[in-house]
């Protein structure tokens, strides 16, 4: 399936049962729920997705289940992130198998270096397949800066990365990457949910979400505004969303977000330690931005 990176990719949660198993069931659910509300992909096992806690046999069984969910309404695009470069190839190879349509590659787990290095892991990645791809650049995360001459270098040896995810949070870089990118078929995509807006003012042509996970119909509504330059009725749905898409900032976004989810009635706060979920403040301070957001819920 080809992929279409302009539009809402939800950077999927993972649901778990009670005794931290993956949810099957609720994960089909969700996603079909959010591609009915206008996503136009679904993407597993990002930092969001708690990819770090997954096996792999649990990330191919997951790909099973989005593949079935979804079937030829929106491509199932898995995040590649591993601690060792053979892991990496390893795993794209062996969740293309399974049906995955497209990969989003990060650079490794753990161990940051210099370019040379990153740019070798990723490269292994892509070469692995022939699928569409995305690079993840989050330095804020990863310690790893993929810069736009890099990126246009990737793109010019690997033509089907087809795609950027931008989390540097500073919006200079998407101005950089158009003009780095000009006359190439490369989307650039946010990935910082209250930059949102910002920057499909200044190019971006996709959003991996978060917040979508709890609230995909406003996501959806957000992006097509911001998309068509209707700017003050962007505003007005962004002023009242921003509380939210802040809550996927900081080292506890993932709980905050499935906290949202939960008190929405969309999933459960479960996740897999080291996370523990949250309690006294930081858990009432949540559910407090939560509930002043859904009753004030604009009308869509």
């Amino acid at each position: 399936m080809t992929v279409n990176w302009k539009g809402v990719l939800p950077a999927i949660t993972t649901p778990f049962e009670a005794d931290l198993s993956v949810d099957h069931v609720f994960l089909a659910e969700h996603a079909r729920w959010m591609v009915d509300a206008g996503c136009v992909g679904i993407v597993p096992f990002g930092s969001l997705g708690e990819g770090a806690t997954l096996a792999t046999d649990e990330k191919l069984a997951m790909i099973r289940t989005l593949v079935d969910a979804l079937g030829a309404d929106a491509p199932v695009v898995p995040a590649v992130s591993a601690l060792a470069t053979a892991d990496a190839v390893a795993f794209v190879r062996d969740a293309e198998a399974e049906g995955a349509d497209g990969f989003m590659v990060l650079p490794p787990y753990v161990y940051s270096s210099d370019d040379r290095e990153m740019r070798a892991h990723v490269e292994a990645a892509l070469a692995a397949t022939t699928r569409p791809c995305m690079l993840y650049n989050n330095p804020v995360a990863y310690g790893t800066d993929f810069l736009p001459p890099t990126i246009r270098d990737l793109h010019d040896a690997h033509p089907h990365l087809t795609a950027v995810k931008e989390s540097s949070a500073d919006l200079r870089r998407l101005a950089w990457l158009r003009a780095e990118l000009v006359d190439r078929d490369v989307t650039l995509s946010m990935g910082v949910d209250d930059l949102a807006l910002e920057a499909f003012t200044v190019g971006a042509e996709g959003w991996i979400a978060g917040m979508v996970n709890a609230l995909p119909h406003e996501s959806v509504r957000l992006f097509e505004l911001g998309r068509a330059g209707d700017y003050e009725a962007a505003f007005d749905l962004y002023r009242w969303f921003l509380p939210l898409l802040r809550l996927d900032i900081g080292t506890k976004f993932v709980q905050k977000i499935k906290l949202a989810q939960d008190r929405i009635g969309r999933g459960d706060e479960r996740v897999r330690p080291p996370r523990l979920t949250l309690e006294g403040d930081e858990r009432a301070e949540t559910l407090a931005v939560v509930d002043a957001a859904m009753a004030t819920r604009p009308t869509l």
